[in-house]
């Protein structure tokens, strides 16, 4: 059995805790034994401090997520208004001009392809155009919290 150590004397290097390895030169460590190098925490980042602002909803934080969501809803109004306009407008076109309820292109009658042809390609347009401007709406929000924290 092994004797226990006495405290007063020096330790062998085997003993030693690994934080106090790093202390000791190559030689006294030995070929042997690693060091493990303790890495320091960063201070947060004012990203960190920005974004936790907006979590906890705090007064900045509120007063950029309203801009983001008048942002998007202004988008969402103006979407919502160019369709009540185009596709609400013909109905009120048909009955101000009825002949075009009468007229034809290629034997079909124009309400029908106006409402059955034309309509779908509109709102995958519109649907394509609303997303690209919401993405750009976000990109232009992280962009100024970004800029904010610097």
């Amino acid at each position: 059995m092994n004797a226990p150590h006495d405290p007063t004397e020096p330790r062998p290097p085997a003993e030693l805790p690994p934080s106090s390895l790093s202390s000791l030169s190559p030689q006294q460590r030995g070929p042997d034994q690693r060091v493990q190098i303790q890495r320091r925490r960063r201070a947060p980042s004012t990203s960190l401090t920005l974004t936790k602002e907006i979590d906890e909803q705090t007064r900045l934080g509120s007063a950029l997520l309203r801009s983001l969501m008048r942002a998007q809803l202004r988008l969402a109004a103006g979407i919502l208004g160019f369709l009540a306009l185009t596709l609400g407008g013909l109905p009120l076109l048909f009955y101000a001009k009825p002949q075009l309820n009468h007229a034809t292109i290629a034997g079909i009658h124009l309400p029908w392809i106006l409402l059955g042809a034309v309509v779908y390609p509109l709102l995958v347009a519109l649907g394509w155009f609303f997303v690209r401007r919401a993405e750009r709406n976000e990109r232009a929000f992280s962009d100024m919290v970004e800029q904010k924290q610097r």
